[in-house]
């Protein structure tokens, strides 16, 4: 299983949507997906192709479709893929098989199937019932 379909899969979406949207990815055929998400898509596509033509304009593409904030988040995570992956094949690190994330988000965070225990307990997505009793919220709000 490759990094991309990992995180697809600790995001939520099950097997053929991962496969989905693997493929969907992969071909550059974005016809039918918002178009932030394209803007983003097409970013990380040159980055990962032509990194030296990555230019401001790119970037205030990005930057009209998600702001300023949501902009850097996108080109941060674009560029330290990028570096992952050549690290990973200048050392010729092999793909895991499995997925090493499975198990490891905590409960409600989209990784619970119809039927897990402590699936039906927590709300999904909902922090405050990720916490365990007595601890703080810390989650900090951006500007």
């Amino acid at each position: 299983m490759g990094h991309c379909e990992m995180l697809l899969a600790v995001a939520g979406l099950d097997q053929n949507e991962v496969a989905k949207r693997a493929g969907q990815l992969a071909s550059a055929d974005w016809a039918g997906v918002p178009p932030a998400e394209r803007a983003a898509f097409a970013f990380a596509r040159k980055m990962s192709i032509t990194p030296w033509a990555a230019s401001e304009e790119d970037f205030r593409t990005l930057e009209r479709h998600f702001g300023t904030y949501r902009a850097l988040d996108v080109a941060w995570w674009s560029a330290r893929c990028q570096y992952m992956t050549r690290v990973a094949d200048s050392f010729q690190l092999p793909l895991e098989r499995e997925n090493v994330f499975q198990g490891l988000m905590p409960p409600g965070r989209g990784t619970d199937k119809p039927g897990d225990k402590g699936a039906d307990k927590k709300q999904k997505g909902d922090p405050k019932s990720d916490r365990k009793a007595g601890e703080k919220d810390q989650t900090k709000k951006r500007p």
